[in-house]
């Protein structure tokens, strides 16, 4: 949920709760882009990133296993295991590899994603 810019967020309609699973990811298609969505249930927090992982270009990050790493929520590439922040996008395991991570917004059951 980390937005930097300057720039207005435009929220967009990504899907329904119910399609994210509890403690799992789902991909959306938002402006040309592959967005990983994840629903961390047991904390009561979503978090949105792009669905590529830099280490291979691989578009595999929504199918990831989170969890968290010292208390920091994160998600790691269902390939090669490299780890990321779900906060800030850093890589846990490989501070070279970054990933954009983006506010999410749950209105009326519905996932809102802002770029």
């Amino acid at each position: 949920m980390n937005h930097v810019s300057n720039e207005p967020i435009n929220w967009h309609l990504a899907c329904t709760v119910e399609d994210v699973p509890a403690e799992g990811g789902a991909c959306a298609y938002i402006q040309g882009r592959q967005i990983a969505i994840f629903n961390l249930a047991r904390r009561g927090e979503w978090y949105a990133t792009d669905n590529q992982c830099p280490h291979r270009q691989q578009m595999a990050l929504a199918r990831g296993m989170t969890g968290c790493e010292n208390e920091e929520p994160k998600v790691a590439c269902p390939f090669h295991k490299k780890t990321f922040s779900l906060r800030t996008g850093q890589g846990l395991n490989d501070e070279n590899c970054r990933i954009d991570t983006f506010p999410v917004h749950i209105r009326e059951d519905k996932v809102y994603i802002g770029l």
